[in-house]
This record gives structure tokens, sequence and C-alpha cells, in this order.
């Protein structure tokens, strides 16, 4: 048997660690992160658990890496939905759509983004990964599109105010209706409230009059 290429070496890789992290996301969405173990997501992945150890330096890690995966797919596929963003308000709608898909993730996923956000806020705090960098890009596009002069410096601003609109969502005990922070993002940025996917109810938590 010929031994296989470096391409089909690196393809097989790829799809390894991808499905460590689709378990990831599966496994702490339904037991949250203290109750899933390594072993639980290598078996789930269908994994040796030595692979976890050679793509992620711990779970905390792979935690964040598989959020931030989880988060710029969804992001992407907002982005892309149809009708997609066109004409004079296109980059209006793009920024309408990305705080749609953060928000609704910590609303259908509330777990998953409560052991996420607590994980930032250990020792080692925000790690950068491949995945970051990719939902980093889209964010800043975003930014771009809207129209920032400064995309350097508004991206990490909207990213603070998307993270603090999910802890809000998220806060045990008095958490804020994922419309009020829709609405209170959406003020700032200028932000019809029929762009983007809007929510059947309003800011205050009454249907939406047509």
């Amino acid at each position: 048997m010929s031994p296989r290429s470096a391409s089909v070496n690196e393809e097989m890789r790829r799809r390894s660690r991808t499905r460590l992290l689709e378990a990831t996301v599966e496994l702490v969405s339904e037991r949250g992160y203290e109750s899933t173990t390594l072993g639980d997501i290598a078996d789930r992945a269908g994994s040796a658990r030595g692979l976890i150890s050679y793509y992620f330096p711990g779970k905390r890690q792979l935690l964040q890496s598989a959020v931030h995966r989880l988060m710029h797919l969804t992001l992407a596929e907002a982005l892309e939905r149809e009708p997609p963003p066109s004409g004079p308000q296109a980059g209006r709608e793009r920024l309408a759509r990305s705080i749609d898909a953060i928000l609704g993730i910590a609303r259908d996923r509330p777990v998953l983004m409560r052991a996420h956000m607590a994980g930032l806020l250990q020792a080692e705090g925000f790690i950068q990964c491949a995945e970051q960098q990719r939902l980093a890009a889209l964010l800043r596009d975003t930014m771009v599109r809207y129209g920032s002069r400064d995309p350097d410096a508004d991206y990490p601003l909207l990213r603070s105010q998307l993270m603090g609109a999910v802890v809000a969502q998220l806060l045990p005990g008095a958490p804020m209706p994922m419309a009020r922070m829709r609405a209170e993002l959406f003020g700032r940025y200028g932000l019809s409230w029929e762009l983007g996917f809007p929510p059947e109810t309003g800011p205050e938590g009454g249907p939406v009059l047509a």
C-alpha cells in the first residue's frame, strides 16, 4: 500500500480537529463544562484521547476554539442568507445581522455560552486561535462595510459590546431579554428595528406591531 500524500494527511487532520470542535459544542451544551471530560469529547468525536492534546493545550482552549468556530459559522451563514444585503443599507443590514447572530447563539445555547464567557475571565483569558481570527475578520469587515473610518478601533469596541450583551442575557437570576439588548445595540449604531432578523417581541417585551 502506497503511503498517503501530504494533502490527504492534512485533510484527515482537519476533519479530526473539526470533529473534536463539534463534539465539544454538543457536549458542553448538553452537560455543562465541568461535567464534560476530554475523554467524553474524544469518544463523541470518534477520536483517540491523545489527539486532543496534539491540537489543543487543554479543555479551556478547546472550548474557546469550539465556540469561536460556532460563532464564525453562524455569523457567516447569517451574512450570506438570502436576500443578500445590497443597496445603500447593505452595511447597516450586515451589522444588524451580525448582532442578531451573536445574540441568537446566547439565546439558543445558554449553557455553552455561560461556560465560554466564564472561561474568558479565567487567568488565561482571551485565547488567539484560527477560529477566533476568522470571526474577527468577519466582524472587522462588517465594520468596514458599515462605514467605520477606523475599523481597527471600532471592531474591538463592537466585540466588547456584543460580549457585554451576551453576559447580560445569561446573568443567572436577572437575565436581560434578547430584544432589550438588541434594542440597546441597534440604538448605539443607529440601526432600524426591522433590519437583520427581528424577534417576534419588541424591546419592551410586547409583540411587534406591523
